[in-house]
């Protein structure tokens, strides 16, 4: 999959790998690739960044942690992440459903019925 595709929807993918709890940086990355079945793959360069920006807007939060005996930034959802967690997945209902009736004009109609 392109990377600038990815790019702009880490805003809410980051938050929905955090959901179930805290990881590291490259746990968070392992787990979007596990997710989408291989199909994502994220570079540090990428996800380091998003996740400082999440942190900076209050959607995160951070603390060193020991993993595996060694200690890393552990990230996690605060209650306001939860919250735009919540409303990035229905806005993207919503978008995934207005470009599937334009790409398949078909399904929309099937939906009518």
């Amino acid at each position: 999959m392109k990377a600038d595709a990815v790019r702009g929807h880490l805003d809410a993918m980051l938050p929905a790998v955090l959901e179930p709890g805290p990881l590291h940086g490259y746990a968070v990355i392992t787990a979007v690739q596990r997710r989408s079945a291989g199909a994502l793959e994220l570079r540090t360069g990428t996800v380091y960044p998003a996740l400082n920006r999440l942190e900076r807007l209050g959607l995160l939060r951070s603390r060193r942690q020991p993993v595996s005996d060694r200690p890393r930034r552990c990230h996690e959802l605060t209650e306001a992440g939860r919250r735009d967690l919540a409303g990035a997945r229905s806005t993207w209902r919503e978008f995934t459903a207005a470009i599937d009736a334009v790409l398949d004009p078909t399904a929309s109609a099937r939906r009518a019925t």
